[in-house]
């Protein structure tokens, strides 16, 4: 049985979609017990399980042979996980982390967060094995002057990006959460193209048949703006760290980690704005 944390998020649900399809049981955690509930009364496996608590882990892991670890972003995170790895360390289970692109080398706070629990399961004498995803394509999805204005609004970055699908990070990590040869590795995950925002500019200008533009904020102004939205402080400054850690470049490499565990193609941004069409108006 594979437990998967973070199941109400992003990769978290896309993988137990995929996983569902595919098959294969897997036990989805959530920090509500009311969707542990929902989940249990619609014939589904579910286990309420707090990374913040440590005594809440170890029933969660009873049956389970692969732990698919996803924190929440935020100051705690690093703790939370390393919990998580402790607990898992404790009963031999494997562990799959989702990490994020070049955590190795810590240029982001979002990667420093990261770090510590790379190294942990390194040193833990567990099965593991380390997923680090680029900028995700779905965070245009987050940016609804797309539709209403015609912009859209973020952190200056002039080199490209390969942006990475979430459904084929779900793919992947289903493909190593079921199939041998992936202990002690670590994949970079992106798309098949590196793009920067200019070029994302002209994909949707074209796709979606009028003009899209890319305003590019300088930091502060980014900041402000997140804040107004409702953005944590954490969430805009750890954003902003990101930004200036690939403002020249850094994120443009393409792997082919995608269609070499999944048989598949990643998905290029105009397939994604495509089967995104309705969203972006």
């Amino acid at each position: 049985m594979i437990l998967v944390t973070g199941a109400s998020g992003n990769v978290g649900s896309a993988l137990l979609a995929r996983l569902a399809a595919d098959g294969v049981p897997a036990r989805a955690a959530y920090r509500d017990p009311r969707r542990t509930a929902r989940v249990i009364e619609s014939g589904g496996h579910a286990v309420t399980l707090d990374l913040a608590v440590p005594d809440s882990i170890a029933p969660a892991l009873d049956g389970i042979d692969t732990v698919f670890l996803v924190g929440a972003t935020g100051p705690a995170q690093t703790t939370h996980e390393l919990n998580m790895v402790e607990a898992a360390r404790a009963v031999g289970t494997r562990v799959v982390k989702l990490s994020v692109w070049r955590a190795d080398e810590g240029l982001s706070p979002i990667a420093r967060l990261h770090r510590p629990v790379e190294r942990a399961l390194v040193a833990s004498g567990l099965p593991w094995t380390i997923l680090r995803p680029n900028f995700y394509l779905q965070n245009f999805l987050r940016q609804p002057s797309i539709r209403e204005a015609g912009e859209f609004s973020l952190p200056l970055i002039d080199a490209p990006i390969s942006f990475v699908d979430v459904g084929d990070i779900a793919r992947v990590a289903a493909r190593v959460l079921t199939t041998e040869g992936h202990d002690g590795r670590v994949h970079g995950l992106t798309g098949p193209e590196a793009l920067t925002y200019a070029d994302v500019a002209q994909e949707f200008s074209r796709i979606l048949g009028r003009p899209v533009r890319y305003v590019a904020l300088p930091d502060d102004e980014a900041r402000a703006a997140m804040l107004r939205r409702g953005v944590p402080q954490f969430h805009a400054d750890a954003l902003i760290g990101v930004a200036r850690a690939y403002r020249n470049g850094g994120a443009d490499t393409v792997t082919s980690t995608v269609p070499d565990l999944t048989g598949r193609a990643a998905l290029g941004f105009a397939a994604f704005v495509r089967r995104n069409r309705e969203a972006f108006g």
